[in-house]
């Protein structure tokens, strides 16, 4: 078990409303998530978001403000990190509604050798859908402090086991555990998606 952090402090520019509340087969976003964390979790953290959502969970749930606000998802990643009563934590972003939790164990199990577990698919990697250990803390704290936001450039200076596409897939088949929603079509794809019961995330 770990503590799970969601990432909650986008400014959600381009979906036009909060995303967090977003409805997605008539769950918002961040319940969705709730609910796939809480199996794996023994703590959940929010990170960012000003609200207090009512979830029903076997974990507790507790929220934090950005210790480096407006410093993007490295500064909420900090605060989760700083906060967290886990070595291990999963680091998540609230717009993601079909985490894989096959997937997440896979990569939890990876995570006592490693700083950081990370997806990395063709695309690119996963920072937002990735374990990272609290030895990471004194590395995002001077990068901080500096001003550089880049989770690359943070990356490169601790110890990372990558899990490349063909193991992601091994569990999420079309990799839609790293689906998120940024837009209006997101959305409306996203409830497509629901609709399937079958659906191979």
């Amino acid at each position: 078990m770990v503590t799970s952090v969601v990432l909650a402090g986008g400014k959600s520019s381009r979906l036009g409303v909060d995303k967090a509340l977003a409805i997605v087969g008539g769950k918002s976003l961040i319940q969705r998530v709730i609910e796939r964390l809480t199996p794996i979790s023994n703590q959940i953290l929010i990170v960012g978001s000003l609200h207090h959502f009512n979830f029903s969970s076997g974990c507790s749930i507790e929220y934090r403000g950005d210790l480096y606000p407006g410093k993007g998802p490295l500064g909420g990643i900090y605060t989760g990190l700083a906060a967290s009563k886990s070595f291990y934590n999963l680091i998540v972003a609230c717009d993601m509604p079909f985490l894989n939790i096959e997937l997440l164990r896979y990569m939890i199990k990876l995570s006592p050798d490693f700083d950081v577990v990370v997806p990395k698919v063709k695309k690119g990697i996963e920072p937002l859908h990735a374990v990272y250990s609290k030895n990471c803390l004194d590395s995002m704290k001077r990068q901080l402090d500096k001003g550089e936001l880049s989770i690359a450039q943070f990356l490169s200076m601790v110890k990372v086991r990558y899990v490349e596409q063909e193991e992601c897939q091994n569990f999420a088949p079309q990799l839609l555990s790293f689906f998120n929603v940024n837009s209006q079509a997101d959305l409306a794809q996203a409830n497509i998606l629901a609709k399937g019961e079958d659906i191979q995330l």
